[in-house]
């Protein structure tokens, strides 16, 4: 191999996504990079690893090589010309066997084969929630990366099955890879959530969603099932950064009459995402399309309830450690948010399914399952993957 080191393949990752301004657990998809750098090991087991990086900085505890861009590629115009114009350059200087796309894309015409990881493919299933821009670059440039890298990471099977029926890549050429859970995200001393309340303001019941406010993730039905609850008490929290086409959101708020009711907390730090599930009574995540749903997974670590959608992979992160409702159905959204707030049971069982199903989901192990997909890469292997997770939707092992 052109790029190795005693016998040591070099596989180059495009970290551009996760420097810069964007905090690493501001999405899925930042969290997802960084974990994936920060358990790659420095020499692991006949791989070597460049990060790929703009002029911002990486979160701290990842300790890989890096080779600098000055391009500044936080703007996304311009890292989207440094993905297709200087990284097969970059990648020709470093003498990479292999580059890593972690969010869909890789450079069309590169000197090594490329991984790609396929996140969720809503930009074609729901091309309406859009900006037309956004939507033409990542469907074609999708597209067109499918078709060239030697093998494809789904973060679920049911992401793997788009793929294949979305853009015609035979199942042989997709290997399913898991998110992980961070340690950070597990049961905190009731003094310490106590305190957390009580510092943010935060009442003593409340429903927690937490993600980007925008149409994908269900947010007006939320609000009008929310209405029909039968707890006067309990406040709805609908907590992230804005999105997209969010306007409905907020107008459907003031047309329900519930300013009183919803709480905007806006953008919520990283550090603090454990606090905020641990002081919920119950978390909302009725997405109508998720390629994983990472947010359910955090909320079951730290021994919150879920009530989630029963559609896309939403059923792979939950396993049967939630309660699971038709989200297009607001009357059966409302039936669920009444059932968890007025069943202490119900709490109680799913609290402890959910504490030991997330317990099955790794960053580690996330790792070690995509350097499995490099080595099978380069090998040139179009066998039928051996890399599949043995998590079954029940988040029991095989």
């Amino acid at each position: 191999m052109k790029g190795t080191t005693e016998n040591i393949a070099h596989i180059a990752i495009n970290a551009h996504l996760v420097s810069g301004r964007a905090g690493y657990r501001s999405a899925g998809v930042h969290q997802y990079i960084y974990h994936l750098l920060r358990h790659l090991g420095p020499d692991d087991d006949g791989l070597r690893y460049t990060v790929l990086l703009g002029e911002g900085e990486l979160p701290p505890g990842i300790t890989l090589p890096v080779r600098r861009s000055r391009w500044p590629t936080e703007r996304a115009p311009v890292r989207v010309a440094w993905e297709q114009l200087l990284q097969p350059g970059a990648l020709r200087r470093i003498e990479a066997d292999l580059v890593h796309g972690p969010v869909f894309i890789a450079p069309v015409i590169a000197p090594c084969p490329a991984v790609i990881t396929i996140h969720d493919l809503s930009f074609i299933r729901f091309p309406a929630l859009f900006r037309p821009a956004n939507r033409l670059y990542l469907t074609v440039m999708a597209r067109l990366s499918a078709r060239r890298a030697r093998r494809l990471i789904a973060v679920s099977a049911h992401a793997a099955a788009e793929t294949t029926r979305l853009l015609g890549v035979p199942p042989e050429r997709i290997d399913v890879v898991y998110h992980g859970v961070d340690p950070a995200f597990r049961p905190l001393p009731d003094d310490e959530v106590a305190a957390f309340r009580r510092r943010l303001g935060l009442p003593e019941q409340f429903v927690l969603f937490l993600g980007t406010l925008e149409p994908r993730k269900n947010l007006v039905r939320l609000l009008e099932a929310f209405v029909r609850t039968s707890n006067s008490q309990t406040k709805l929290v609908l907590a992230g950064g804005k999105g997209w086409f969010y306007d409905e959101l907020f107008a459907r708020v003031e047309t329900l009459g519930m300013e009183d009711a919803v709480i905007f907390p806006g953008y919520v730090k990283g550090d603090d995402l454990p606090l905020w599930y641990n002081a919920a009574t119950m978390v909302a995540y009725p997405s109508l399309y998720e390629g994983f749903g990472l947010p359910v997974l955090e909320a079951q670590a730290c021994g919150t309830p879920v009530l989630t959608s029963n559609v896309s992979s939403l059923p792979e992160a939950a396993g049967d450690a939630a309660l699971m409702v038709d989200p297009y159905s607001v009357d059966g959204l409302a039936k669920g948010l009444d059932r968890l707030l007025t069943d202490s049971l119900l709490r109680r069982e799913l609290r402890e399914r959910g504490l030991a199903h997330a317990r099955q989901f790794s960053w580690p192990r996330t790792a070690q399952e995509t350097a499995r997909v490099y080595r099978r890469a380069l090998k040139g292997s179009s066998a039928k993957s051996d890399c599949q997770s043995d998590l079954l939707f029940g988040g029991k092992k095989t």
